[in-house]
């Protein structure tokens, strides 16, 4: 240390206090970084070696989470002092969790060649595992955990912390904070066991944290700058505590810890796994833009950097250590547009806004940002059509999918029919996904198609052939 020589005037101190000083040390640690996730989603992505340099040159994290074992990242990442979370993929829950030697097997192969050169700190069985359909797979969570830890010992790794991620769909009810109860059918079989297992490990509670979806929910009710923290004159009182919020972001991180407390682990750190906001989305998707983006990752950078710690309003003072998602834009996401609108950076690497997740701001500040133009509901007609240099073969394929569903959704480009002529794959495929998504929309179906579909405003009618169409 640099100001050890000042030390030595001061005599020996009490280990009391030295113990206190070196909790402060490193709770300062903690707090100092923030991490970046870097999912691989997409068909144009830079290799490894650029996006890691991008990860610590450019955008200055310290931290970052994998979501798998990806060995050219792995290598990419050896020493260059990034703490990194990687990833068991969710096909390998319940196969792990009653094989000792495949968890053994799967540790040898994916960690151990990298341990400790690629300062892998983090291990999570699984991505937000509770939330998905199969229930079976809910009850091999917590012993594949089990199972991957022993591992993990077995091979002389035992500085990485074992978890799994969370979303906020974990809840049963999570209004007031205090109320946060997680769902019946997870709570007793597989989160208190699970609970039992990160607080016997010391490990963290990992959650993904989205205050976009709940706000973009219900944009009338809850006040955008509340979700933004830009709110200066807007709190939330907790009727049940007297606590009072200042943002949705701490409500929502306290409504899990208020669960976790319900279930007798009142103390488990809370590890954000994941956050961030939309910077683009579909027509029908309000507040995904740059402005708000921006606005959103720098206040909650701002928030976990906070020196003295801010933490949340049960658990005031508290380190919340972090990863923003996401590194890029992916093209190759699933469902709405806003899964392919989370980045910091365009798959090219230039900023999509300037941050920097060590919280320092250029000395001239940042420059002016594009000003939000869907902060208020699109209301008007939106079709579904094939996107530019979309694969006509595929783009084929997709159309049979589409008319297959039945309810008469291509009727109209049938030969003789109204839209059957001019007689272009392009332009009935863009009738069958208008037609599918506007009949299939309130249940569940999407205008993707696997990357081959984008909606637009401009109405793709011709002649006597009319598109299909939403109304918002």
């Amino acid at each position: 240390m640099r100001g050890s020589r000042a030390t030595v005037a001061m005599g020996p101190l009490p280990l009391c206090f030295l113990a206190l000083l070196l909790v402060s040390f490193c709770r300062a640690e903690m707090s100092s970084k923030v991490g970046i996730n870097y999912g691989q989603l997409g068909n144009n992505l830079p290799p490894a070696h650029h996006s890691v340099y991008l990860i610590k040159s450019h955008l200055k994290a310290s931290r970052v989470k994998i979501y798998d074992t990806n060995p050219e990242i792995l290598g990419t990442l050896k020493d260059t002092g990034i703490a990194v979370s990687i990833m068991l993929p969710n096909n390998l829950i319940t196969p792990v969790s009653s094989n000792q030697s495949l968890a053994d097997s799967w540790v040898e192969s994916n960690v151990a060649p990298f341990y400790p050169a690629t300062k892998i700190r983090y291990l999570l069985v699984g991505n937000e595992i509770l939330s998905a359909p199969v229930k079976s797979v809910w009850y091999n969570l917590v012993p594949a955990m089990r199972k991957v830890k022993n591992a993990l010992k077995r091979h002389g790794i035992n500085k990485v912390k074992v978890g799994t991620s969370m979303a906020m769909d974990v809840l049963e009810s999570s209004y007031p904070p205090s109320n946060g109860t997680f769902r019946s059918d997870i709570a007793t079989r597989v989160v208190k066991p699970m609970l039992q297992f990160l607080n016997r490990t010391k490990s963290f509670y990992f959650l993904d944290v989205y205050p976009y979806f709940p706000w973009s929910d219900n944009p009338k009710s809850i006040n955008l700058d509340y979700a933004l923290f830009e709110s200066r004159n807007i709190t939330v009182t907790d009727p049940g505590t007297g606590l009072v919020y200042h943002n949705l972001f701490d409500q929502m991180v306290d409504a899990n810890i208020f669960a976790m407390a319900r279930l007798g682990y009142p103390d488990i750190r809370v590890w954000i796994a994941e956050t961030g906001w939309p910077n683009g989305g579909d027509y029908d998707q309000i507040g995904a833009n740059i402005y708000n983006a921006a606005t959103y990752n720098r206040n909650v950078v701002k928030k976990f950097l906070a020196k003295p710690t801010v933490g949340t309003p049960a658990r005031p003072g508290k380190v919340l250590p972090s990863f923003i998602f996401a590194l890029y834009n992916e093209n190759q996401k699933p469902g709405p547009g806003t899964e392919r609108h989370f980045g910091l950076l365009y798959p090219n690497g230039t900023s999509i806004y300037e941050i920097q997740l060590d919280g320092e701001v250029p000395k001239l500040g940042y420059k002016p940002l594009p000003k939000p133009t869907n902060n208020e509901p699109y209301k008007g007609k939106i079709w579904c059509v094939v996107a530019k240099r979309a694969n006509g073969t595929a783009v084929g394929a997709a159309m049979s999918y589409a008319c297959s569903q039945g309810n008469k959704t291509c009727d109209s480009i049938q030969k003789g029919k109204e839209c059957y002529r001019p007689n272009s794959l392009v332009r009935h495929a863009s009738y069958a996904f208008s037609s599918y998504w506007a009949q299939f929309k309130k249940l569940g179906g999407s205008c993707y198609f696997d990357g081959l579909a984008t909606q637009t405003i401009k109405d793709p009618s011709y002649g006597s052939c009319k598109f299909p169409s939403i109304t918002l």
